[in-house]
């Protein structure tokens, strides 16, 4: 706009030179005409004229003078301007030059924390973290096995209360309660995790979690002396809810603890653990072991194990240094488990990528459950993951946990050969888990989960199809093919 202002000054100051040179042309020719006298002009006329036109030359030149004092301010207001464009300028390019050097540092810190290994006081800490996926493990497939042994229980119980048989009907019915009451109490342990986790603190909330852990078993174990089946129901819901926990504080509890570089691997143990409670329940639960009129309270009081031995191994653990940091802003106390698990005191890369952390999470808005259901940009990763939940929970799995005894037997199998054949099963998932994991990283997430459903989905087909077989024809042609395999 300065630019247009001095060109509309110097075109103006172009059309007062003409008037100035139009003026001096009619002053000399005035001054020629007095000097010639061809029209006897009286000289005062002339000099009136010739005063009036010099007065309208000198404000004519004052006129010009104020425009040129004005251009010249303008010019210094946009040599002003340019050196402020300048200035941004080099501002720009030192805050350039320090945003590269800023990704260099941090591509650098990345590189190192790359580098860092699996410590022994690291593979402790996961260690006793575990064992409560192990638990969750344990609980899970416990009941399966000793299923008979349970439901003459409680008959025995009820008609030494009652003076009467139990129907069958109320039998399977206590029985069912006893099996799903643990995912309730399962599910209600996974929505209070995050706030156990916020409020204890990771290690916190697993070592009073235990506490659930020990009354649980505890209950179970003691069951048929106290002659009350009542006890393995409340037992089993108290247990549920301390597995719902384990399922929340332990992942949380080893992913912050673990390096930048291991996250990933480490994340796998969990289900690792899963897997091997799972086996370890089934392999316990044969009639050469535990799974006995006399053994099965012993297999279900097992549970306090893994409760009992993470009370002692977790407290010489330190607690998460992302939640010190974050949650605490204890950053003393973050460096000195950080130096613990790291066996190194070297941390400042960790402290610096937990504080980038909490600064990305303070420049995130918080958002309800109605806002997450009804925002159109994260629907698509909420849609993914219900559909990746619902794809677990719905494969059929979960009946494979808690009645593949009851399913081998009806298929003509022996209790005996039922509970070897589950016992398959459990070591097939645990080898299958650790297969998964160098794989995981080598094919990726997506493909290995779609050829694990895709399996799923054609074998729950086969099996749908057997049992529609041998229900409609009456002939048990599974039954010759398993006594053959076993």
């Amino acid at each position: 706009m300065n630019f247009n202002v001095s060109r509309s000054y110097v075109s103006r100051s172009c059309s007062l030179q003409k008037q100035v040179s139009v003026m001096s042309m009619n002053l000399s020719a005035k001054l020629d005409e007095l000097q010639r006298g061809d029209r006897h002009l009286e000289t005062t006329v002339a000099l009136c004229e010739i005063r009036s036109q010099l007065q309208e030359l000198t404000k004519s030149v004052e006129s010009c003078q104020s425009e040129v004092s004005e251009v010249k301010r303008d010019m210094v207001a946009i040599k002003h301007e340019l050196d402020t464009v300048q200035q941004v300028k080099e501002e720009i390019e030192e805050l350039r030059e320090y945003v590269d050097r800023l990704e260099e540092h941090t591509h650098r810190r990345k590189l190192r924390l790359l580098e860092q290994g699996l410590t022994f006081f690291l593979s402790y800490a996961i260690l006793a973290a575990v064992l409560g996926m192990l638990q969750f493990g344990y609980n899970t497939g416990v009941i399966n096995a000793p299923k008979v042994n349970i439901e003459n229980f409680m008959k025995d119980v009820y008609k030494w209360r009652y003076g009467k048989d139990m129907s069958a009907e109320t039998v399977e019915v206590l029985f069912s309660l006893a099996v799903s009451i643990f995912a309730i109490g399962g599910m209600l342990g996974g929505f209070s995790g995050g706030m156990v986790a916020n409020r204890f603190g990771r290690k916190g909330g697993l070592l009073l979690n235990n506490i659930l852990g020990v009354c649980g078993a505890c209950l179970m174990w003691f069951a048929k002396m106290s002659n009350a089946y009542e006890m393995i129901i409340v037992g089993r819901f108290i247990i549920g809810i301390n597995c719902g926990l384990n399922t929340s504080l332990v992942p949380m509890y080893v992913s912050e603890i673990a390096p930048l570089n291991l996250r990933g691997g480490l994340g796998t143990v969990n289900q690792l653990a899963v897997t091997v409670g799972l086996l370890l329940s089934q392999v316990l639960g044969i009639e050469q072991i535990l799974g006995t009129n006399d053994g099965w309270p012993l297999l279900l009081g097992l549970a306090v194990c893994p409760a009992l031995l993470q009370l002692i191994l977790l407290p010489i653990c330190p607690e998460s240094p992302r939640y010190l940091l974050i949650t605490k802003q204890w950053e003393e106390e973050a460096r000195k488990a950080l130096r613990r698990l790291r066996a190194s005191n070297q941390v400042e890369e960790d402290i610096e990528e937990m504080r980038a952390e909490q600064r990305a999470q303070t420049t995130e808005a918080s958002i309800s459950m109605m806002e997450l259901i009804c925002s159109p940009t994260l629907r698509m990763p909420l849609i993914i993951g219900i559909v990746m939940q619902l794809s677990q929970q719905l494969s059929g799995i979960n009946a494979v946990f808690y009645y593949s005894t009851s399913l081998f037997t009806s298929s003509g199998l022996s209790e005996e050969s039922a509970k070897f054949a589950t016992i398959g099963i459990g070591a097939i998932m645990t080898g299958m888990t650790l297969v998964s994991i160098p794989l995981m990283d080598r094919t990726g997430r997506r493909t290995l989960l779609l050829y694990g459903l895709g399996g799923m989905f054609i074998f729950s087909i086969f099996i749908t199809i057997s049992f529609l077989i041998k229900v409609c024809s009456g002939f048990p042609w599974d039954t010759h093919i398993l006594h053959n395999i076993y």
